[in-house]
Order: C-alpha cells, then sequence, then structure tokens
C-alpha cells in the first residue's frame, strides 16, 4: 500500500508540475494562432488629405480652403516635430449617407483638432486633451469625428497642432467597428499595465524577501518599461484607469524616456558588474552614466520639442555601446545571462529605432504585426528571463557556497560547535570533538560546564549577550591524574536563538606567551628584572611615593667583571652573574626590586627605605659580594663591586634617577669611599644634574646661539715674545638669567643633545666673521687657535660646511690653526688622516691638542702630518714639583722637534714653569702666567701675546729672552709667510 501511495504521488506531482503547464501552454499559441478573434471589425479607409504646414498668415478657415485646392494628395502628414498648426481637407465618402461613418484622427502627439463644412464653413466640431465638442471626441490616442449623413460627398477642412513626432491622417470607421476597435485598443492596454505590473510587483516581492536592492530595480524597470510602451501605443494619456492630467503629459514623457535610459544602464551594470571587469571599456559605461542628471534635467528643463531629438540620440549611441558590450562579455564568459538579456536590448533597440525612422523619415509599416506592445512585452520577458539566470546562478553559487562550508566545517583544525540557550552541544565538527572527546552530542555529555572550570558558561552567557568582547579565555576541567589544566580560546555571537562559535586549544600559546610575558620583564639569563622591569618597577615606586616618604635607588657595577670573560670565557662569566644575582637576591626583600640593565650593571629599587637603611644593606651587598668567591668548576673567582646609591624625590623621572645614580656610581668607581657612594635627597649632584638637563634643553631651542659668545687668551712665543699676538679662541655661554655657564658642563650637554655640530659651526663662523671685521688690526697675529670636537669630525655634513668657509675665506686660512684632540685622532685614523690633508689642502695648520693625556700611541704621527703639538696642562701644572713631568716634557719636545712641529705648552700658572719650558726649548706658552682669556676687543689693543703679562718679574725675563734672541733669530711657526692686508 506504501508503494501505490508513493506512485500516486508521484503521478500527481509529474502531471501538475509538467504534463499540465505544457498543455496549457500550447493551447495557448493554439488559441493566440489559430482562434478567432473577439474584436473583429472591417478595416477602416484611409482618406487622402491635402495639406499645408500652418503660418501665422492664416488664421480662418477660408484662407485654409483658397490654398488647400492646388495641394497634392497624400495618405499621411507627418509633422517632424513641428508644433505649429497643420490644415488639411478630405472627402467624405458617398456611402455616409446610407451608413454611420465615424472619422478618425490617430495621432496620439495630436493636441487639439478642429473641424468645418468646407462648403458652408460651419464648424462641426473641436476638442483638445481637456475636452471635446460638437461631433468631435476623444477616441483610442487621438480623437473622432461622427459624420452627419448630410455631409457624404462634401469636402471638410480640419485644423490640428501637436507636440513631438505626430503623424496626421483620416480614417473612416463605420460607427460601431470604431466602438469595437476602441473596446480591443483599451483591453489591450489593461492587459499590458495588468501583466507587467503583476510581474513588476512579484519581482519586488521577491526583493523584499530576499533583500535583494537588483530585483528591486528590475521591478522599477518594468514599471518605466510599461509606460514606455504605453507612450508608443498611445495609451500612455491614462495611468491605473485614471487620465493623466494635460499639463503634466508632454513632461511626462520627457521625464519617461530619459528614467528608462537611466534605469535601463543602471540594471545592465549591475548584472554585468563582474563581467564589466573582466572585459575592459568600464571608461564606456562611466561616461554614459555621468551623462544621466544632466539628462534627468535637460527633460525637465527643455521643451519637448528640443529634448527628443537629444534623447534619440543619446539613446541609440547608449543601446549601441550595451550590445558592443555585451557582444564583448559573450565572447569572453559565454554568460547565458548576457544571452537573454542582450535579446531584450535588441528588440528594445528595433522598437526605438521603428520609432524613430517613422518620426523622422516618414516611413510606416517597417515591422507590422510587431507592435509597440510586442517589443514592450518581449522585452519584459526576456529580461526576466536574464533576471532568472542571474537568479539561478546566484543559487547555485550559494548551493556550491554551502557545500564549501559544509566542507570547512568537518576539515576546520579548529572546533566548531552550536549550543542552545541553556548549554547543551546542538552540533560540534571532528576538531571539537578531538578536542573534548567523542560524547559531547550524547545525552549523557553534552553540557558546556562538563568540560570547561567553573564559572565558564556564565562568562560566555555574558559575553554573547552583553556583547562586551568578541572572545575569551576560559580554562578546561583538569583531568583525573594530570595537575595542569588546558586553556583554550572561544569565539562566540548570538545567532538564531542560538550561539554559535569556535573553541581552540591555545594552551601552548599560553604557556609561550606567560614565558614571553615573563622575558619582557625579566633578563633571560639572570631571571632577575630587565632595563624594562626595572623602569616600570621604579616608576610605579615613584607614582606611590608619599611626600614625607623615603624611595632609594642604587646601581651596582662590577669591577673588572670583563676580564673573567676575556680569560675564562663568556660561559663561566654568565656562571658568575647567574651566582652573583642569587646570592643578591637572598639578600633582599620582596618588596625590593632587583634587576640587570647592562652587562654588569644591577639596579636596585628600595621603595618606602630610608637612605641610612638603605646605605647598610648596600654596604651588605658589598661585602657579601667581595669576601666569597663565586666558584665556577675548578676556579673560583674574586668579584667586586662599587655601588652609587641615591635618594630619589617625588616626581623624578626614569632617566633623570638613572643618570643620577649612575653618576654616583662612577664616583664610587674612582674615590676611596670602600665601593659606595651616596647622595642624599638634597645632595649637590642632583643640583648639577638638573642643570645639565636644562643646559641640554636650552641647547635644543633654535635660540641656543644667542647665549654663546667668544673669548680668546693669548699664546706667546718663547723665541720672540714681543713680535707675535697669537691667540686661542675659546667659548664661552651665560644662561637666560645672566649667570656663567661652565665650558666642560656646556661640552658635555652639546654633545648629549647632539648639538656640537651647532656649536662647532657657530664658533668657526664667529671666529671668521670677527677676523674679517679686525684683519687690519691684527698685523702682529701669526696663528689663530680653534677646537673643534670629535662629533663634528664625525660628521661629513659639517665637514663640507668647513671646507666651505675655508674656500670662502682663502686670505684667512693661513692664520687658522684648527686643534683636534689626541683621542679624537686615534678614534679613527683615516677620518683623521683625510681631514688634516684636506685642511692643510686649503693652507690651514692643524695641532694636536691634550697631547700625552690617556693612552697615548707614538706609532699614529707616522699617519698623518701635524704642524703643533699642544702638550697636555695636566704635565705643565707644578712641573717643577715633579721631575717626571719636566722629562715628559723634554721627550716631547724633542720629539716634535724631530718630526718638524712646533710645541705649545698649556696651564703655565707661574714665572719658574715658563722659566722651564723655555729651557726646555718649547716654542709657545699659554696659561694663566701670560694671560687670562680676553674679550676680543682686548686684543685689538695689544701688540704682542707678551703685552697682557701682570707680573713684573715674568715681564722682565720675557724681555731679556726677546734681547738675547735678537742676535739670534729663529722662525716663528707663521714667520716664513708674508702678510698680505687687505
Amino acid at each position: 500500500m506504501d508503494q501505490l501511495n508513493q506512485g500516486l504521488d508521484l503521478l500527481l506531482h509529474a502531471f501538475s508540475t509538467y504534463a499540465l503547464p505544457l498543455v496549457i501552454g500550447l493551447l495557448s499559441l493554439l488559441a493566440l494562432f489559430s482562434w478567432k478573434s473577439q474584436y473583429t471589425v472591417a478595416a477602416p479607409q484611409q482618406l487622402p488629405i491635402q495639406v499645408i504646414q500652418g503660418s501665422a498668415e492664416i488664421t480662418e478657415p477660408a484662407q485654409a480652403i483658397a490654398q488647400l485646392q492646388d495641394r497634392p494628395s497624400s495618405q499621411f502628414h507627418d509633422t517632424r516635430l513641428a508644433e505649429s498648426p497643420v490644415w488639411f481637407s478630405f472627402v467624405i465618402p458617398n456611402n455616409a449617407a446610407a451608413t454611420p461613418l465615424m472619422v478618425e484622427f490617430p495621432s496620439r502627439h495630436a493636441m487639439d483638432v478642429t473641424c468645418w463644412d468646407a462648403g458652408t464653413l460651419s464648424p462641426l466640431g473641436s476638442g483638445n486633451r481637456h475636452s471635446t465638442t460638437g461631433s468631435i471626441s476623444k477616441v483610442k490616442a487621438g480623437f473622432a469625428l461622427e459624420l452627419d449623413p448630410v455631409l457624404a460627398n462634401r469636402s471638410l477642412v480640419c485644423r490640428s497642432s501637436a507636440i513631438g513626432p505626430a503623424r496626421l491622417s483620416a480614417l473612416t470607421w463605420q460607427a460601431s467597428d470604431l466602438k469595437i476597435s476602441a473596446l480591443e485598443f483599451h483591453r489591450k492596454s489593461g492587459l499590458l499595465d495588468g501583466g507587467i505590473l503583476i510581474l513588476a510587483g512579484f519581482i519586488l516581492v521577491t526583493a523584499v524577501i530576499n533583500r535583494n536592492g537588483l530585483y528591486v530595480l528590475f521591478a522599477a524597470w518594468l514599471v518605466v518599461n510599461l509606460r514606455m510602451a504605453s507612450l508608443s501605443a498611445g495609451w500612455d494619456t491614462q495611468w491605473l484607469g485614471n487620465t493623466v492630467p494635460t499639463e503634466w503629459l508632454v513632461q511626462a514623457r520627457s521625464v519617461t524616456l530619459t528614467l528608462y535610459y537611466i534605469l535601463t544602464l543602471t540594471l545592465f551594470t549591475s548584472l554585468f558588474r563582474e563581467d564589466l571587469s573582466l572585459v575592459g571599456y568600464k571608461y564606456i559605461v562611466r561616461v554614459a552614466q555621468w551623462t544621466c542628471i544632466p539628462l534627468l534635467l535637460l527633460s525637465i528643463a527643455l521643451p519637448y520639442a528640443l529634448f527628443l531629438p537629444l534623447i534619440w540620440y543619446i539613446s541609440g549611441v547608449g543601446i549601441a555601446m550595451l550590445i558592443f558590450l555585451l557582444a564583448r562579455i559573450l565572447r569572453k564568459t559565454n554568460s547565458r545571462v548576457a544571452i537573454w538579456y542582450g535579446t531584450a536590448i535588441s528588440i528594445t533597440l528595433v522598437a526605438s529605432l521603428y520609432e524613430v525612422l517613422a518620426a523622422a523619415l516618414g516611413i510606416k509599416g517597417l515591422i507590422g504585426s510587431v507592435n509597440s506592445v510586442t517589443a514592450a512585452l518581449s522585452s519584459s520577458l526576456l529580461t526576466a528571463l536574464a533576471i532568472a539566470e542571474h537568479m539561478r546562478q546566484e543559487h547555485e553559487q550559494h548551493l556550491q557556497v554551502q557545500a564549501e562550508l559544509a566542507h570547512t566545517f568537518e576539515a576546520m583544525p579548529i572546533g566548531l560547535f552550536t549550543l542552545d540557550l541553556h548549554g547543551r552541544f546542538l552540533s560540534a565538527n571532528p576538531a571539537l570533538l578531538d578536542m573534548l572527546g567523542p560524547n559531547v552530542l550524547k545525552n549523557e555529555g553534552n553540557g558546556w560546564q562538563q568540560y570547561f572550570a567553573d564559572g565558564a558558561w556564565t562568562m560566555l552567557h555574558q559575553m554573547v549577550f552583553n556583547k562586551t568582547q568578541n572572545e575569551m579565555e576560559i580554562n578546561g576541567r583538569v583531568l583525573p591524574g594530570s595537575v595542569d589544566c588546558k586553556r583554550f580560546l572561544v569565539k562566540a555571537a548570538l545567532a538564531r536563538d542560538r550561539i554559535e562559535g569556535s573553541l581552540q586549544d591555545v594552551t601552548e600559546k599560553a604557556k609561550a606567551t606567560a614565558d614571553l610575558y615573563f622575558l619582557a620583564n625579566h633578563d633571560s639569563l639572570t631571571k632577575v628584572l630587565n632595563r624594562r622591569g626595572i623602569e616600570k618597577a621604579l616608576n610605579n615606586a615613584i607614582t606611590k611615593l608619599p611626600e614625607n616618604k623615603a624611595l632609594a635607588v642604587a646601581y651596582l657595577d662590577l669591577d673588572r667583571f670583563k676580564l673573567i670573560n676575556d680569560l675564562f670565557g663568556h660561559g663561566a662569566g654568565n656562571e658568575v652573574l647567574q651566582q652573583m644575582c642569587g646570592r643578591v637576591s637572598e639578600m633582599l626583600s620582596h618588596d625590593f626590586q632587583f634587576g640587570r640593565v647592562g652587562g654588569d650593571e644591577f639596579v636596585i629599587v628600595f621603595p618606602a627605605t630610608p637612605i641610612t637603611m638603605a646605605t647598610v644593606m648596600c654596604r651588605g651587598l658589598i661585602d657579601s659580594i667581595g669576601n666569597q668567591p663565586f666558584r665556577v668548576g675548578n676556579n673560583a673567582f674574586s668579584v667586586r663591586c662599587s655601588i652609587g646609591l641615591i635618594e630619589v624625590s617625588p616626581g623624578m623621572q626614569f632617566n633623570d634617577v638613572m643618570s643620577t645614580v649612575d653618576r654616583a656610581c662612577r664616583e664610587a668607581k674612582t674615590s676611596n669611599t670602600g665601593g659606595l657612594v651616596v647622595y642624599e635627597r638634597h645632595a649637590a649632584a642632583f643640583a648639577l644634574h638638573e642643570a645639565e638637563l636644562k643646559l641640554i634643553a636650552l641647547l635644543a631651542t633654535p635660540s641656543a646661539t644667542d647665549w654663546l659668545y667668544l673669548e680668546m687668551q693669548p699664546i706667546m712665543s718663547l723665541m720672540a715674545p714681543h713680535e707675535s699676538l697669537n691667540f686661542e679662541v675659546l667659548l664661552r655661554m651665560r644662561d637666560p638669567q645672566g649667570n656663567q655657564v661652565n665650558t666642560e658642563h656646556l661640552i658635555k650637554a652639546g654633545e648629549a643633545s647632539g648639538r656640537m655640530g651647532m656649536i662647532d659651526r657657530w664658533v668657526l663662523t664667529s671666529t671668521l666673521a670677527w677676523l674679517n671685521s679686525h684683519f687690519e688690526q691684527l698685523k702682529h697675529t701669526r696663528f689663530v687657535c680653534m677646537n673643534l670636537s670629535g662629533a663634528s669630525l664625525n660628521d661629513e655634513e659639517f665637514l663640507g660646511e668647513i671646507y666651505a668657509m675655508l674656500e670662502q675665506n682663502r686670505h684667512l686660512v693661513r692664520y687658522l690653526c684648527l686643534e683636534i684632540t689626541e683621542s679624537v685622532a686615534l678614534h679613527d685614523l683615516d677620518n683623521t688622516r683625510r681631514f688634516v690633508n684636506k685642511v692643510r689642502g686649503y693652507g690651514a695648520k692643524v695641532a694636536l691638542d691634550d697631547f700625552g693625556a690617556g693612552y697615548t700611541s707614538f706609532s699614529y704621527l707616522k699617519e698623518f702630518k701635524a704642524d703643533l703639538l699642544k702638550i697636555d696642562g695636566s704635565f705643565i701644572v707644578d712641573m717643577n714639583q715633579h721631575p717626571a713631568n719636566i722629562a715628559i716634557v723634554e721627550a716631547i719636545v724633542s720629539l716634535a722637534n724631530n718630526l718638524g712641529m712646533k710645541v705649545i705648552a698649556e696651564w703655565a700658572e707661574d714665572h719658574a714653569t715658563v722659566q722651564t719650558l723655555t729651557e726646555i726649548g718649547v716654542d709657545y706658552v699659554q696659561g694663566f702666567a701670560i694671560a687670562r682669556s680676553q674679550h676680543p676687543d682686548k686684543l685689538l689693543t695689544a701688540r704682542s701675546s707678551a703685552s697682557f703679562i701682570q707680573d713684573e718679574a715674568l715681564a722682565d725675563y720675557v724681555a731679556l729672552i726677546g734681547k738675547a734672541n735678537q742676535s739670534q733669530p729663529k722662525l716663528d711657526l707663521f714667520s716664513d709667510l708674508t702678510r698680505n692686508v687687505h
């Protein structure tokens, strides 16, 4: 019995789905082409007419009749968009006396018509789109004149005016047949209105249900296409059975044409958006789109007679463009959507061309039985097929996407699930079953809370309902026999009263993240805090520091730790660091923060700890580290440390604290304080550091050079003291309050802020400007010394500026002597050699400043040629009390003489020192014994450097030197130069 029921179901389904629709279709075709029409009428007789295109001179029927007599007869007359009145006449047939006849004037563009009896000039009637009088009435798309039998075989004259491409003609009907024809006309209009409007309504409902804008667009296109068909067929004077107001009619026609153009173009681009990207020529569509808004405005502003040719032309070009692009799409994609839509466009094109040719050229009957109604229905049907094909393709794509999603759901490596609102699993993919077990979808194991830590369901519920976040991490339940629990990442959202989401095992990632977070704030070797961790700890301690509470910070540096790495390798050094950190950590409370900020440098933060207590603890650390060796294998390493300890004030910045405590540590290394230096809250070091910071900030301003000025210290020749006025240019600065700034602090601030190039540039520029201004007053000057910093010598841009200034001041270059310190020269020999050669090439001199200080290596003197050696002042001060210094100076003088260089001794502060330097054979002397640094104007009043000596005994001694050397002159450093005063 079940099989019979199934067979009956299949039979009824096949009959209803396939057989019955096929029978209905065949019967409809048979009725359309074989059955007799309900509206059978005799064909009307077309009357020959004589026509005069109206002019201003013809105002009365008698005038028209006089001119019409000589006019040839024709079947119709095309106005060709002319809007002036047309006079025409015709003869009523003889059968009008026997049979009631009516004359139809069928033009849909005719706006009015009036007729007279040509013989008697009596009016027969008149009508326009508002009303009719007499025997004239509105019929179908035009007007009709009911004939009185007495008019048989008589001539009538009529006047008509039209808007648009009107075709005037006169058709005689039997009165009954015209009524039947009018009934058929209105039935066809109703059929077209109803069919297309129902189709548009169906499409609109489909659009609303599917939320698809394309279907809304198609429904609008169908309605406008209906109005186009009504315009072509002549029933656009009504809409839904109601008469369109006459004042709207003409304007509505222009707007309808424009809207049809816009909607057709928009529908085309929506249907073939992706295909247009493949075939190119998108600029064509873009140009057409830019014409839409202007056309719409012109349809409202221009008269119908002017707008109609414009829209004909643009529509023709537009349709040709669409056909071209459709052909390209068909060639590239073989799209069935393009086939159906192309056919619909072709039918529209044929119908439109027919209308244009009929109106413009007077051609009639080109397409026979294919009228505007057929064209509108066909194009609508074919466009509907194109839309249906588009819907089918989208449906297939959706099915394909669903299949891919199903496959992805099964193959996804992360767990996917669906829960009901009570936390029961409704679906789960294989990956989730692997994570949670096979019982997830079974009744005994489908609860969310069974697999996760307490509170996990509440957290998930709040997340999806409150929408505060879209993902979270939760812990799984600890499995039997295990200590650790798994960590999961959950992403979920509420969808159709269900919770859909994903589950990912992130246990390893969570562990790695925890390790990374630890390493972000801790040193990987020693496991104590790193610089970032110490910064956070210190900033937190400073933020929480009350006004009356103490905070101390210590900077610990291992002394000569590098030797362990160099002699025993980094492995041994690392082991020592680990043991040292362990030892320090054991001595510190958990409230204290200990971190590594460098290779062998550490910082300790003592929150809420008085400086006295922190001092005691630091002493303990020094003893613990230094008194007990660190054992690595068979080796025992004794390591000592130095600690700088400071008391931190509220509001201090991290960088200020670090630089100050580092200063204290460096002081601890060099002082005899047992390895510990303590700066209390109001120590001078804080004020000094604050002053340095202010100086750095001042140097960073655009007006920094406004506070700089120059002084000049004389350099006296020991060969001819009264013959030359040589000097060194010295940099000085006053702060905005007028206080003198220590030059050493200024240089340090300039180097720290990267502004030494700016400072050196100002010094060189100001010196050259001063020398140029007072060149003629410095007749006894042989050389002028100037210092250049190491930072400037490594700045290629600055060196280029130096060379440019030397080039521009060639007459001064021979008097310049640029000083570079020995340490700078040794830092980069190749760069120093290039600089020295370049400067000496211009004619300037080069001096090595502070010679003998630091770790001197004489081998570099072979690398480049200097003109002067300036012996470091530490060998000159009190040299008579230190015989070793005298021996060193004698050796330097001998070395310089052998290398062809002159020698200047700095820091000569008394008569005895000058006398000793003279006896050793030093060429020049500079220091307070000769003169302190002077204002530049004072040098303009002196004849020689010896003029500044204040000590009478020294002045007498210098005078004796001058007299003694007069008989045996010795060449000065620049004495071989010819003085040219400009």
